[in-house]
C-alpha cells in the first residue's frame, strides 16, 4: 500500500498551488518523495514538532515555506496548514491554527 495525500483544507491547497515556481517544484519533489518512501523524510526535509504535528520544510531562491501536516492510519498524509517563512522562529499563529486543525483530525472519526 502507498501513501497518499490529502487536502481537507482548501487554503492548504490554494497555498500550495500559489507558490512562487522554485518553492512549487521543491514541494511537489518533496511529496512526491513523500508518497514513494512515507511522511518522514528527516531533517532538512520534513520535521517532527510535538504530539503528531509535523512540518515540510521547503526553501528555495523565492524564500522559506512551511507545511504542516499530520498522518492518519492507512498511510494518509494530511496537510493542515502552509505559510512563507519570514522569521527565523515559527509565529505562534502559524503553530496555533496547525494545531487547532490537528485536534480537528484526530477527533474526527477514522
Amino acid at each position: 500500500m502507498t501513501w497518499t495525500i490529502e487536502y481537507r483544507y482548501k487554503d492548504v491547497e490554494q497555498f500550495v498551488l500559489m507558490l512562487p515556481a522554485g518553492l512549487s517544484a521543491k514541494y511537489f519533489h518533496l511529496t512526491d518523495l513523500m508518497l514513494e518512501f512515507g511522511a518522514d523524510l528527516g531533517m532538512p526535509h520534513t520535521k517532527a514538532m510535538s504530539d503528531g504535528l509535523c512540518e515540510l520544510r521547503v526553501k528555495g531562491k523565492e524564500g522559506i515555506a512551511r507545511v504542516f501536516y499530520c498522518t492518519k492510519v492507512g498511510k494518509r498524509i494530511i496537510m493542515l496548514h502552509g505559510f512563507v517563512k519570514k522569521t527565523q522562529k515559527t509565529p505562534t499563529k502559524e503553530l496555533r491554527k496547525a494545531q487547532q486543525r490537528l485536534s480537528e483530525v484526530k477527533n474526527e472519526a477514522q
